[in-house]
């Protein structure tokens, strides 16, 4: 059976007229290292005539070649791939880190990094998924040990406070709309790195004069929400648009500078032969739908605060359907109008 196509986004282009790109991260377990990197080859075929694998340790590969950019394929344990790194090892280094690297291999991901890719070729990422499934690749409710993700990172069609407002604006409105949609295993549940953000900054962010110019829209963000661990993160464009401010306010080590939304929700269910990117990435073209329609954005926000401060625990069902009524169809049929 065909699997739905990508849905177009409001904004195709950035705001220098080029075509906007988007880098994705993808999860997953049962497939080694170097099986990984040879499905990654054979897949890049079209792209490169030439592509060269390099090593940066033993657990970490890069595929160079791609006009788009380099392709990373690791094993997602920052710990490892430090001693992975290490040339010369003593004989209890590295019993140890065959020990530590035997444990995580059953619980830590192998992660293919793509570079941004234009969203004329974000397609492909499609028939990559399908090569990794065949090749063993499981996802993260295959096993409860496994909290594996996918990740986008889509390019902002603008980088003026107004955009980014009213991006988080729509996020805010619909994360239990996508929540509910994606339906997280138990493992990434219960781990840290979805949480969502914080009631206090809901109710700044979602009120209809809030329009901050862009330093007070990251001051006030990095009050309320000084972590990574957002199911939407905004730190690496904040890095981007103003190191300092960043590096200032949170422990930044692991925030990569980019002018993208870094959107951590979604879990990986490559194994499922009927999931795929569509199942990301056509949620979350709802997220910039809304973003691009002020008028419903701000209704839809003043509705998501009316009902959230009556605090009843049916909140959420009580949202979803109201979102599904009044909210989604008008996202619809504005794609429908184009």
């Amino acid at each position: 059976m065909a699997k739905p196509e990508l849905t177009t986004p409001p904004q195709r282009h950035n705001a220098e007229g080029n075509e906007r790109a988007v880098g994705v991260e993808i999860e997953f377990g049962d497939l080694s290292l170097d099986a990984t990197t040879d499905v990654l080859l054979k897949f890049l075929e079209r792209h490169c005539d030439n592509c060269e694998v390099s090593a940066q340790g033993r657990y970490e590969k890069t595929i160079q070649g791609d006009a788009a950019g380099d392709w990373v394929i690791e094993f997602d344990y920052s710990y490892l791939k430090k001693m992975g790194r290490e040339q010369e090892q003593d004989d209890f280094r590295a019993a140890a880190e065959k020990s530590l690297a035997w444990v995580a291999e059953s619980v830590v991901p192998v992660e293919v990094v793509s570079p941004p890719l234009p969203l004329s070729r974000l397609a492909e990422v499609e028939n990559l998924m399908d090569d990794l499934r065949a090749a063993g690749a499981r996802g993260s409710s295959d096993s409860l040990a496994y909290a594996f993700g996918m990740q986008l990172n889509p390019e902002l069609p603008r980088l003026d406070s107004d955009t980014i407002m009213a991006h988080i604006k729509a996020f805010l409105c619909l994360y239990d709309w996508l929540l509910a949609r994606i339906n997280p295993d138990i493992s990434r549940r219960i781990s840290n790195y979805i949480d969502p953000f914080p009631n206090e900054y809901l109710q700044l962010a979602l009120n209809s004069d809030y329009w901050p110019d862009l330093e007070t829209l990251m001051d006030d963000y990095l009050k309320h929400n000084p972590t990574r661990n957002r199911a939407l993160d905004m730190l690496p464009l904040f890095r981007h648009l103003d190191a300092d401010k960043l590096v200032a306010a949170v422990d930044s080590k692991l925030v990569k500078a980019r002018p993208t939304f870094h959107y951590r929700l979604p879990g990986c269910e490559i194994h499922d032969p009927n999931w795929g990117l569509h199942s990301v990435w056509n949620d979350w073209i709802k997220v910039e739908q809304l973003a691009a329609n002020k008028e419903l954005l701000d209704n839809c926000g003043q509705a998501f605060l009316k009902n959230h401060s009556k605090l009843f625990s049916s909140f959420g069902k009580q949202w979803l359907q109201q979102l599904e009524q009044d909210y989604l169809p008008q996202l619809d049929e504005r794609t429908k109008k184009k």
